[in-house]
This record gives C-alpha cells, structure tokens and sequence, in this order.
C-alpha cells in the first residue's frame, strides 16, 4: 500500500546554488549534506520544504525546459510575496495557462538546472469543483 510522497531529486550542476535556490524561495531547511561522501550516485544534500524531503544530487541538469513539474502549495493571501521573491531571485517565470475562476493561481518558474516548479494556492478540490461548473 502507497503512503504517499517519500522524497523528490533533482540533479543540479552546483549544490551550493540550488541550495540558496531552495533557501530563498522556498524557505528549505537542509537536514543532510554528504560533503565529499557519495553514498549515492554522487555527492547530495537533502533539504525540508513544506514537510517535503527534497534531495538534491550533484550531476548533469536537463537538457531543455518542460512542463513536467512540482508544485508547492502556498495559501492565495501569501501569493504575491511569493512572485515578488521568485522575481527578485532573477528567475525564468514561465506564462501561466488559462485558469477557470475557483481553480486557484499558480506560479511557475524554471530554476538553473531547467527545473520547472509551480506555487499553486488552489486544492485537487477546488480544481474538481471549478471543472464541474456548467460553462
């Protein structure tokens, strides 16, 4: 039987980068850095974001920019700090889709490894309710 969620990776060129990524976006807490070990397939740190453990290992970034993404969600009152961060850190924010009223706001950006996250202030909930709706 599935839990839920145990972990997210991300592979990144530089660590000390993504770390102050995680740190001013997302407010993550590093609980584990690996320094020159690699218990793994290379060296890693592991941070908390929100009761998420995201684990970060050093290697080749994406290629290219996709919509595969994560999302974080964030309460809609707090949505604008939030932009204001992601557009002071100088990153790529990617044009947002179409939204029904009532399905939430979401903002996506890309991080240095092509990463793509979103902060969504909207529920699996809200989405269903606002997709239900009658045109």
């Amino acid at each position: 039987m599935i839990e839920g969620l145990s972990h997210i990776t991300f592979i990144v060129r530089d660590l000390d980068r993504m770390e102050a990524f995680l740190r001013a976006i997302f407010d993550a807490e590093r609980v584990y850095d690996s320094g020159e070990d690699t218990h793994s397939l290379s060296r890693e740190r592991f941070f908390v974001i929100g009761g998420v453990w995201v684990a970060v290992m050093e290697g080749d970034p994406l290629e290219c920019k996709t919509y595969n993404h994560v999302a974080f969600k964030i309460p809609d009152s707090e949505f604008e700090t939030y932009e204001r961060r992601v557009c002071e850190y100088g990153l790529d924010v990617r044009a947002g889709r179409s939204r029904i009223a009532g399905e939430g706001r979401s903002l996506y950006f890309h991080d240095h490894d092509n990463h793509l996250f979103e902060l969504h202030t909207g529920t699996l909930g809200d989405r269903l309710t606002a997709y239900s709706r009658p045109d």
